[in-house]
């Protein structure tokens, strides 16, 4: 079993230096896998990652909005698929499999139902559930600010530092650090990535 995210750059078209959001997703991805083997971006704003391990892949789904949206107006809409990858190849636009079909079947519906984060596992009641989570997530995350945005961003790369510590990277006190993590909803972030990964498990 394996995961697919299939995701575009919203308002890519809009931001005035188009090699800004380019670079972005790129260093983005870049910490997430191999180009071409792992990833690719296609069309200049569109991309697809495979995520070998499931249980991870709400969370860097989390990774990849927070690291976009550091760029004030950028956002991302990721479709996310889970299941079986039947065909190896050397880049991931020729492999193939049930992971990549999910993927793009719940992408494609993205616009149609305004939603920014989807999932298919291949079960129903299983996807309607976190399909419902993800929309309560959002509610956030869809607000971020680039400075909320940039917390989050922060605080997944650097798991092991404190607020203090994540402060002096780029220069702002612990309770500034602290605030804006409480209005990101990091630990309710993190308490439901817990149950997502509960949830995938129960399928895997």
């Amino acid at each position: 079993m394996t995961s697919v995210i299939t995701g575009d750059i919203i308002n890519s078209k809009s931001v005035k230096l188009p090699k800004a959001y380019l670079e972005q997703i790129r260093t983005t991805l870049q910490v997430l896998g191999k180009e071409h083997t792992d990833w690719e971006i296609f069309r200049g704003d569109s991309f697809q990652i495979e995520i070998k391990d499931p249980l991870n892949v709400f969370w860097q789904c989390v990774y990849i909005k927070a690291s976009l949206k550091t760029i004030k107006e950028l956002d991302a809409r990721m479709a996310i698929g889970i299941g079986e990858k039947t065909y190896h190849a050397k880049t991931i636009s020729e492999a193939n499999g049930s992971a990549f079909i999910n993927s793009g079947e719940v992408f494609e519906t993205l616009k149609k139902e305004k939603s920014n984060l989807l999932i298919n596992t291949g079960h129903t009641d299983l996807d309607n559930e976190l399909n419902v989570y993800f929309q309560l997530a959002l509610m956030t995350m869809d607000y971020w600010t680039p400075n909320s945005a940039e917390i989050i961003k922060l605080s997944i790369e650097n798991p092991q530092l404190n607020q203090k510590q994540l402060g002096e990277l780029i220069g702002i006190k612990q309770n500034t650090v602290s605030e804006r993590q409480k209005r990101a909803a990091l630990s309710q972030l993190q308490d439901f990535d817990l149950i997502f990964r509960e949830k995938i498990n129960s399928i895997l």
